[in-house]
């Protein structure tokens, strides 16, 4: 590159106005992207749940750009997965045309039904960036996916880091395998190479974009981007009072309760969350890798202090994360982490709860996540096995302003799966889908209400059913005086059932799920009247 086009570059990394542009046509890339998953995917995860996410990387690996409506974890973990691929590739091995793939729990998304792609992007002969996919499938074989695994090798195929194309061409003894091991191979190979589809046009397109504006890459121009993101986290961060500030709840495990423990110190310009005193790594897959954690800890983090700011690397500089290897929060391998959700769906509440003490008009309550899984599996009319996974959420938590949404998924933003599609994917009938009056915990401002879901099993044959629940025993707790949201319940043809366990439902076997409230924030005895009366009005206590 002459002196001249380096001198651009360094100017237009300098000018405000260039960046917004600039980075506004990256996100606009990986929006579009997102678009073509959702239009060209086999399973419902990703066309009705939006259970995946697209992320842009500068040629470190560090995140820029994502979809807008990317599931947090994922934002948070693909950047890692990315630099995985780097070191166990290498650079220098890196070809046009290559995509990577893992389902690796440590060094994706923390379980093995998310299946990540990476695809180093090349401009002008050189390795510009890297664009990268994480999706849920609906199978990777192993058992159901549950609780009830006891080490990882029960979950299903691992796919370590390795090469899904070289050179464009697909490695078509890995595609066998997948489609050996998995019940919906059809399905689960579809998915994947949905994601194929959205990285090579995230490739083309960021291609397209220095091509317009004369740029040989984007490093400069991303670490211009990342600095102000991080001026930023630190000028809000600075705003908070120094201190240590802690928080601890219990959550219902198994025998007994599980603990959550954290203490958030802010110092000056930094933060930084110790989950020290979090309960010991399980042989039950409720295990959270750490770079979930991590990655739910700095969300957190960001809806507090800039929640309008898109995401990339320098945002969450300022913000360290710690746990105890060997605990629930940092289980070592090959600890079962199937359902991590169950777990890593806590930690923003940890952090809003720490918080409170210095943001209380901007922290929430408890809310009735983690969200709520049904995993359907049987075998069809032609011999052929099928699997289904269906959504369901409880009650946000109450803020200090605002009662909390009812059956709304936080802190991840996975849709419920529609009654209609559930129906046309899978051999059951819906009898009634219907919010639950009086879930939501009392207050000043009133949690979020559960939602009562009852269906029946239509199939000739037996259907097995695994259940991925939490909040059956403890309830999502009040913040500021508030009440305690109303507990879950799983029930099968009338009867309470324990939902950690495999479950086989006979012909006509009715299933009814009772998501768990929100907490409420304040003293009820502050609520206004217009509000109360509103809630009677209609029927939400």
């Amino acid at each position: 590159m002459n002196q001249t086009k380096k001198s651009t570059q360094a100017s237009r990394a300098a000018d405000p106005i260039f960046l917004e542009v600039f980075w506004t046509r990256v996100r606009s890339v990986a929006d579009e992207a997102a678009k073509l998953i959702i239009r060209t995917s086999f399973s419902t995860l990703s066309t009705e749940a939006n259970d995946f996410a697209v992320v842009v990387t500068d040629s470190q690996g560090r995140a820029l750009a994502e979809n807008s409506g990317s599931i947090p974890s994922f934002i948070g973990t693909l950047p890692r997965t990315v630099r995985a691929a780097m070191s166990v590739i290498g650079v220098n091995e890196m070809r046009p045309g290559d995509i990577y793939i893992t389902n690796n729990p440590w060094i994706g998304t923390g379980h093995l039904n998310d299946v990540c792609l990476v695809k180093p992007i090349f401009h002008l002969n050189k390795l510009i960036g890297f664009a990268a996919t994480a999706g849920h499938v609906p199978d990777i074989g192993g058992k159901i996916r549950s609780v009830d695994a006891r080490e990882l090798y029960e979950e299903g195929f691992h796919i370590p880091i390795m090469r899904f194309l070289r050179k464009g061409k697909p490695d078509d003894s890995l595609i066998t395998l997948i489609r050996t091991n998995v019940r919906t191979p059809e399905q689960t190979v579809g998915d994947i190479w949905s994601q194929v589809g959205a990285v090579e046009l995230v490739a083309d397109r960021l291609s397209d974009v220095l091509q317009e504006y004369a740029l040989d890459g984007i490093d400069e121009l991303a670490e211009a981007l990342f600095s102000r993101g991080e001026q930023a986290m630190r000028q809000s961060i600075l705003k908070l009072k120094d201190g240590v500030y802690r928080y601890e709840m219990r959550t219902d495990g198994f025998d007994t309760n599980f603990t959550f423990s954290v203490a958030v110190k802010i110092t000056g310009s930094e933060i930084e969350c110790d989950f020290s005193g979090t309960s010991l790594q399980q042989p039950r897959a409720i295990n959270c890798v750490m770079a979930y954690t991590q990655a739910m800890t700095v969300y957190a983090i960001k809806c507090l202090l800039l929640p309008d700011l898109p995401n990339n690397d320098g945002l969450f500089r300022p913000i360290r994360v710690c746990a105890p290897e060997g605990t629930l929060l940092n289980p070592t391998s090959p600890a079962p982490v199937g359902g991590r959700s169950c777990t890593g769906h806590y930690v923003p509440i940890l952090i809003f709860g720490a918080l409170q003490f210095v943001l209380p008009d901007r922290v929430m309550a408890g809310a009735g996540s983690p969200l709520w899984i049904a995993n359907l599996s049987g075998i069809r009319a032609d011999g052929k096995p099928f699997a289904t996974v269906l959504f369901y959420n409880g009650g946000m938590g109450a803020t200090a302003g605002k009662d909390g949404s009812s059956a709304m998924s936080w802190p991840s933003n996975i849709s419920p799966t529609p009654v209609e599609v559930a129906e046309r994917d899978s051999p059951i009938f819906f009898q009634y889908k219907q919010l639950r009056p009086g879930s939501g915990g009392k207050g000043r401002t009133r949690g979020g209400l559960g939602e009562e879901i009852c269906f029946v099993n239509k199939h000739e044959g037996p259907l097995s059913i695994v259940f991925l629940t939490e909040r059956l025993r403890v309830p999502a707790p009040g913040l500021g005086g508030g009440g305690d949201g109303a507990c879950g319940e799983v029930l099968i043809n009338g009867l309470t059932v324990d939902s950690r366990r495999p479950h086989i439902l006979a012909p006509g076997d009715a299933v009814i799920l009772r998501t768990p409230g929100g907490g409420g924030y304040g003293a009820s005895s502050e609520r206004a009247e217009t509000l109360t009366s509103y809630d009677r009005l209609h029927q939400y206590v």
